[in-house]
């Protein structure tokens, strides 16, 4: 896990800030589909490390449903 994301999203989970989560899960789908509509160069590391930045989102997203529904 990336530690800056996971800071992140440990600030909005604990803000119960489930609108800031959704918005960065969004944005950061956007950037995939750009780096996946480049050509030319090589982004699949950086998707990869998107992709892994949306798990730690979602996990975040789970932890704040839980917590609401608890």
């Amino acid at each position: 896990m990336s530690g800056a994301i996971g800071l992140i999203v440990d600030g909005y989970v604990s803000l119960k800030d489930q609108k800031a989560l959704d918005e960065l899960r969004i944005q950061r789908r956007k950037l995939i589909a750009d780096l996946n509509a480049c050509t030319g160069i090589d982004c699949a590391s950086t998707i990869q490390q998107i992709e892994e930045d949306i798990v730690v989102i979602e996990a975040g997203l789970a932890r704040l449903d839980s917590a609401t529904t608890s």
